[in-house]
């Protein structure tokens, strides 16, 4: 899956590089959902996050989430799973089988409604993660409609990418197709009363469908959208709220090995805001389920730099993810195919990332989109090691210090932008910063200033 991604990737900024302007490429800006803005996504792996890995289960714990701070629960497949051709003892999540029920090894379609009833009295909101691109090789639909699904020179069904083997490609040039997966999509909102979607390598579909379907959507409900994509287009031309940035994602963990340094952030966020609008969502994140399990726990990557980068992806212009088990320093890889219950413990990050839940909450300064504060990069006498930026609004500012470092770090500040009296949101202590301020920092250090 990552090879593909990465190559739709490549295509999408060989073409929009090309472009001087966002607003060329822009056909028409996203309505977002008013509780979006200063969400934080939570996402559920519902297989491994209780012993039963049942959806009943999973509602048990959502007061958990709630007092933690979580918003949108992104909710890993909920369809029934394919056999032929299965990877693993339980199959990939991501192999679906039928699209108008719920796997029964997670409940019934009444317990998926109930879990999302029980979200919004505790005020979450539920999206469903969408497996459009493919189905399984046992999926009706290979039966009944042959000509939806792509073909070999001899007319063979095959897989979207050649090692994906137990999952057959789907052919979005069939208007049969199209109707059927808008129905589809629509069915869960009606019938559940789910609030968006996350769509599984978006990037891999014609634009033109989720042109047609979104709008057709949003015609339910308000909906949150998401693409597992890094495109702009995937804004602009195809109505998603937010999108991947795995390149901010990568240069953290390439800061972390040594392999590159802070003021890289410079040139990407720069890139952004200059090939996405401004009120494009742009999903920050440390891991998922498609790094913890391939790529390595975020401790593998990130070690004791885990809560600085969380900070940051939280602090950055964007919408917020947290994975399953983030709150329990899960330092596990998930098994992809097979049961692989989180090792829970005693939720030692929780109150760390509910404070980070709530300084989102509150502070319209780290809103998503256009709500959200200018940001504006503090230069210090050592950007290869440390990163300060603030967020800003008229009269009002977010301070934001990290030391990307493992080495402490003594360092002047320059340009009087920042000057002024805050208080760090999670110690709480007022500090006046003046003009030519010096900073010490330990190693990986973070501090989170706020205006009055």
């Amino acid at each position: 899956m990552k090879k593909i991604i990465f190559l739709v990737l490549v295509m999408a900024l060989s073409i929009t590089s090309c472009k001087p302007k966002h607003a060329a490429e822009t056909t028409g800006p996203v309505k977002h959902a008013g509780w979006s803005s200063r969400a934080t996504i939570y996402e559920v792996n519902i297989r491994q996050f209780t012993p039963q890995g049942t959806l009943k289960a999973l509602e048990d714990e959502l007061p958990r989430l709630q007092r933690m701070g979580v918003d949108i629960l992104w909710l890993m497949p909920v369809n029934p799973l394919g056999v032929k051709n299965r990877k693993g003892s339980l199959g990939s999540y991501y192999s679906v089988k039928d699209y108008l029920a719920v796997n029964p090894e997670y409940g019934t379609k009444q317990d998926l409604a109930g879990l999302v009833k029980k979200a919004h009295e505790l005020d979450m909101k539920v999206i469903l993660d969408w497996v459009a691109n493919h189905t399984s090789w046992d999926n009706p639909l290979i039966t009944q409609h042959p000509d939806w699904y792509k073909k070999d020179a001899t007319g063979n069904i095959i897989p979207p990418v050649k090692d994906w083997t137990d999952v057959a490609a789907l052919d979005y040039t069939k208007p049969g197709l199209r109707k059927y997966m808008t129905d589809a999509l629509a069915y869960w909102i009606r019938e559940t009363d789910i609030d968006g979607y996350r769509c599984d390598v978006a990037g891999m579909l014609p634009l033109s469908f989720w042109n047609e379907a979104i709008p057709e959507l949003r015609k339910i409900k308000p909906l949150f959208m998401l693409a597992e994509d890094e495109s702009p287009k995937m804004h602009d031309s195809a109505y998603f709220d937010a999108t991947y940035s795995w390149q901010i994602y990568h240069l953290m963990n390439d800061i972390y090995a040594g392999k590159a340094t802070p003021d890289k952030f410079d040139s990407l966020l720069a890139d952004e805001s200059r090939r996405f609008a401004k009120d494009a969502y742009r999903m920050r994140f440390t891991t998922n389920h498609d790094e913890n399990s391939w790529n390595g726990t975020e401790y593998e990557r990130l070690g004791d730099a885990v809560k600085t980068f969380a900070v940051l992806s939280f602090t950055l212009p964007g919408i917020p993810l947290v994975y399953t088990g983030q709150e329990s320093a899960l330092k596990k890889r998930l098994r992809f195919f097979d049961k692989d219950t989180i090792p829970w413990g005693g939720y030692s990050l929780a109150s760390f990332y509910a404070n980070l839940t709530q300084l989102k909450k509150k502070n319209k300064l780290i809103a998503a989109g256009e709500e959200g504060g200018t940001f504006v990069k503090i230069k210090t006498t050592n950007d290869k090691a440390v990163y300060a930026f603030l967020r800003k609004k008229p009269h009002r500012q977010m301070f934001v210090i990290l030391n990307l470092s493992p080495v402490a770090q003594n360092v002047q500040l320059e340009g009087n932008d920042f000057v002024g009296q805050y208080q760090e949101a999670f110690s709480a202590k007022n500090k006046e910063f003046k003009a030519g301020e010096t900073v010490k920092l330990s190693p990986w250090d973070y501090f989170v200033y706020e205006t009055e």
